[in-house]
């Protein structure tokens, strides 16, 4: 063999050899992240934490700053992303096999259980999180400029997600799923409750086009089981992670976690060695002609106090997944996702409820469909996407309870929301409402006038005295969210431990009628 052979087969053995090395380098092109520059470079140069500033400040870092809602959220979804595949492996989108495919995941499929309780929980955890995370970014006036347009993204999250866990409800096909499911269509199609009291249904009917684009029919059959699956598992995931993606992007061009003006004045000393601000001397200087004060959210802050966000902000969100995947796995082996008989439109649940997520609103809507389950929560949307601009003010941002009254404030504004909603529930328990009083009144004074309207009113005249009072947009956004909060919860305590058959009233299940 020749020399040049030889040499030849040498380098080709040398590179073969090299294969897992050079693929590695030429994944990470920046090496390890053990320098400022190459933890800035691994950054830039990864997709997935390209959505990330280099640096991340310490305040933000703090625990006690975000809690990890908004890390926890993303988790819960990805743990639903991951377990709602190996699901639709076996899963058939038909009425006449989709139930027995559950069956079959649930009793037959190995670890099938477990993966679909994983899915059900995880579903769960990421509507309780991403409901705190917006009461966390509220209560910090998060929302200020310049991150009013990502308030209005993130309020776009928390429908998408609502969406999610409403369109996997119906996928089941028991009795369960198609009732609760009946239940939201016909809130859906509750603006008739109006049209037809105004004699115009016949010629406007915006109810019944909203059921139809719901249910794809009239009734809850095969166009609405295929049609909320696609809606499931492609429209909206994808529509989720647009806006997402949209929504991490802006916290970094707006600055990262909104933080107090003195933040690092409250900063304690690093409690052991952190990464300097800056690591290697500057090799070249730059002359500009001019330089101009920008109007970006980095101007005016420097560096100092922050650390970057490779390893600090990585491994923090690596924890919180990790966290999440416990909560999800721990609940998973203690209780099972609910799965009852076969759906049967003839044989309707008494009582039959929506998610419990929807159950404030069902409680709402057994005194007026429209105002319900339209009207409040219209209201309730409006009003949260105005918040970021009415509340021009600059005190509080980056604080807890942050502007006037502060945590004080919020204390009475929750006696003022449960006491409320609770004095007018018990009140309509005890002595009913309008129908029960006066039979034959028009439809049109039930639907203005009923609890819903009635506790709405008396949370909005309470938001509009704090105003005044304090002389504070934010005084009176504080007390009206905080009342609507526990409006939400009193409500959904009630819808789901203590109605029964026809929607009545019992102190516990024990009480409910025998057949």
């Amino acid at each position: 063999m020749s020399t040049e052979a030889k040499s030849a087969m040498t380098e080709f053995t040398s590179n073969l050899r090299s294969v897992p090395r050079r693929m590695l380098e030429s994944a990470f092109r920046s090496g390890k992240p053990n320098t400022d520059r190459t933890r800035s470079t691994f950054v830039f140069s990864n997709v997935f934490l390209h959505l990330h500033s280099v640096r991340t400040h310490r305040w933000s870092l703090r625990w006690t700053t975000t809690m990890g809602l908004g890390l926890a959220t993303t988790a819960a979804f990805l743990i639903t992303l991951f377990t709602g595949v190996l699901l639709m492996f076996y899963y058939k989108p038909y009425p006449d096999v989709a139930y027995q495919s559950i069956k079959d995941i649930h009793f037959v499929v190995p670890t099938g259980r477990f993966m679909r309780n994983i899915h059900r929980w995880a579903a769960n955890v990421m509507v309780v999180t991403v409901i705190l995370h917006m009461a966390r970014a509220f209560y910090t006036a998060s929302y200020r400029r310049p991150r009013e347009f990502n308030w209005l993204v993130g309020m776009g999250l928390l429908a998408i997600t609502l969406g999610l866990s409403f369109t996997g409800y119906l996928l089941p096909w028991d009795q369960l799923a198609y009732w609760a499911i009946t239940i939201g269509a016909n809130i859906a199609q509750s603006p008739r409750e109006v049209t037809d009291a105004l004699n115009l249904t016949d010629y406007f009917d915006p109810g019944g086009f909203q059921r139809s684009l719901l249910l794809g029919s009239e009734i809850v059959g095969e166009e609405a089981l295929i049609r909320f699956y696609l809606l499931h598992v492609m429209i909206l995931p994808l529509a989720l992670v647009a806006l997402m993606t949209i929504h991490f992007w802006r916290i970094r061009k707006d600055g990262g976690i909104a933080r107090p003006a003195d933040a690092d004045a409250r900063l304690e000393a690093p409690a052991g060695a952190v990464y300097p601000v800056f690591t290697q001397a500057p090799q070249k200087t730059y002359q500009l002609a001019a330089i101009v004060k920008g109007r970006t959210s980095a101007v005016e802050r420097g560096p100092e106090n922050t650390v970057p966000s490779m390893p600090h902000l990585f491994y923090a969100e690596l924890a919180i997944l990790m966290l999440t995947a416990l909560v999800c796995v721990a609940l998973s082996l203690v209780s099972d996702a609910p799965l009852k008989e076969l759906a049967n439109p003839s044989v309707p649940e008494n009582p039959a409820k929506a998610p419990w997520y929807f159950l404030g609103l069902q409680e709402l809507v057994a005194f007026s469909a429209f105002m319900g389950g339209i009207g409040v929560p219209s209201v309730v949307l409006i009003g949260l996407g105005l918040i970021p601009y009415l509340d021009r003010e600059k005190a509080g941002t980056g604080e807890w309870f942050g502007g006037p009254g502060g945590a004080r404030l919020v204390r009475r504004s929750l006696m003022v929301g449960f006491g409320a909603s609770i004095l007018i529930e018990a009140f309509v328990i005890r002595f009913g409402w309008i129908r029960e009083w006066f039979p034959h009144v028009p439809q049109l004074v039930v639907t203005a006038l009923n609890p819903g309207t009635l506790l709405t009113l008396v949370y909005g005249l309470y938001s509009v005295w704090l105003v005044k009072r304090y002389q504070s947009t934010r005084a009176g956004a504080l007390g009206l969210f905080t009342c609507f909060l526990c409006g939400f919860l009193v409500l959904t305590v009630i819808g789901t431990y203590f109605r029964g058959p026809n929607w009545d009233f019992y102190w516990s299940p024990s009480l409910w009628p025998h057949h």
